[in-house]
C-alpha cells in the first residue's frame, strides 16, 4: 500500500487505515508462508512420486494405471493408489501400451495330429499342463527363432532357446531341460508345427508317458498363454532395446526370462509373479515324486 506520493507505507499505518489489528496482520502473513511452504512441500512430494512413475513405466510400458498401482505398491510405495496413478498418467499424457496382433499361419502335420486336450480342462496345480511354442525375432542379420517351455498354472517359463534356424533338435533340447529341471507333467501341449509333430518330438513325449496336447489349425487361442508370453516378450522387452550380435540378443532374452518369472506381476494371477504362484502353487505327491526322482 502507498500514499498519494508513492511512497510505500508502514505496517502501522496500514492497519491503521484498515482498521486491522497488527496482530492479525503478521498472523496471516505467517499463516500465508507456511501455506506456501506446504504447497512446496507438496509439490515437490508429487515431483518425487511422479519421478518413480515414469521411471517404473520406462520398463513397464505396457502397465496401465491399476496394474502400475499394484506394481508399485509391490515395490513399497503405499502411496501410489489407483486414483493417483490415474491422475498422474492423465496429467503426463502417459499410458500402457498396447501392442498389435498379427496372426501366423500353422505348420503342416505330415507326422499326424493329436486331439487338443486343454478345452474347459482345470488346471489346478503346477506342472499339471506344459505347453511350448516358437516365436520369431528379426534381427539385423536374419530371422532368429525363440522357443520356450511354459508351466500354464502359473505362465512361468521353464526353459528356453534360440536358434538360427526352425530345426527339430533345438525344440527337442528345450523340453529336456524342462522335464529335467522341474519334472514330467501330466500334460503337455504344442501347435501343429512341422517340429512338433515330426517322429523325434512325439517320441520324446511318448517316452516320458506324457499325455500329448496340440492346438487346431488355426486357433492360435488354444494356445493363449504362450501367445501372451510372446507379446509379452516382443513389445515389452524386445522392441525397446538394442541389440547388435547374436550374443547380446541372447543375453537379453536370458534377462527378460529372469524379469518375467520374478518381477512381472500378471492380472491373471492375482497380481503375482509367475515364480511366486509356481512356488506356492500345490503339488500333488505324484507330481512331487516326478520331481525328486
Amino acid at each position: 500500500m502507498h500514499d498519494k506520493n508513492g511512497v510505500g507505507l508502514s505496517v502501522l499505518e496500514q492497519c491503521r487505515i484498515l482498521k486491522l489489528p497488527r496482530a492479525t496482520y503478521y498472523e496471516r502473513r505467517r499463516f500465508e508462508a507456511e501455506r506456501q511452504k506446504k504447497k512446496a512441500g507438496e509439490n515437490k512430494t508429487r515431483l518425487n512420486r511422479a519421478k518413480i512413475v515414469i521411471n517404473e513405466w520406462s520398463t513397464h510400458s505396457t502397465y496401465g494405471y491399476k496394474k502400475m498401482s499394484k506394481h508399485l505398491k509391490r515395490l513399497g510405495y503405499d502411496w501410489a493408489g489407483e486414483k493417483f496413478i490415474r491422475n498422474l498418467y492423465k496429467e503426463l499424457g502417459i499410458k500402457g501400451q498396447k501392442p498389435v496382433f498379427k496372426t501366423t499361419r500353422s505348420g503342416k502335420a505330415p507326422y499326424g495330429k493329436f486331439p487338443y486336450l486343454l478345452r474347459n480342462k482345470f488346471i489346478a496345480f503346477p506342472n499339471q499342463v506344459m505347453a511350448t511354442d516358437i516365436t520369431y525375432i528379426k534381427t539385423p542379420w536374419g530371422m532368429m527363432y525363440f522357443t520356450a517351455v511354459i508351466d500354464l498354472y502359473s505362465r512361468k517359463i521353464l526353459s528356453w532357446r534360440l536358434s538360427d534356424s526352425m530345426r527339430t533338435d533345438f525344440c527337442l533340447e528345450c523340453v529336456r531341460e524342462a522335464f529335467e529341471k522341474y519334472g514330467v507333467p501330466a500334460v503337455f501341449n504344442t501347435d501343429c508345427g512341422s517340429q512338433y509333430t515330426s517322429g523325434e518330438f512325439i517320441g520324446l513325449l511318448k517316452s516320458y508317458n506324457v499325455e500329448i496336447s496340440m492346438d487346431g489349425i488355426g486357433r492360435c487361442k488354444d494356445n493363449i498363454f504362450v501367445e501372451r508370453t510372446w507379446r509379452t516378450l516382443k513389445y515389452e522387452w524386445i522392441f525397446l532395446r538394442d541389440y547388435r550380435s547374436e550374443e547380446e540378443l541372447r543375453k537379453l532374452l536370458g534377462e527378460f526370462v529372469r524379469f518375467f518369472n520374478n518381477e512381472r506381476i500378471h492380472q491373471g494371477l492375482d497380481y503375482k509373479t509367475p515364480d511366486e504362484v509356481y512356488r506356492e502353487g500345490s503339488f500333488p505327491s505324484a507330481i512331487i515324486n516326478k520331481m525328486a526322482a
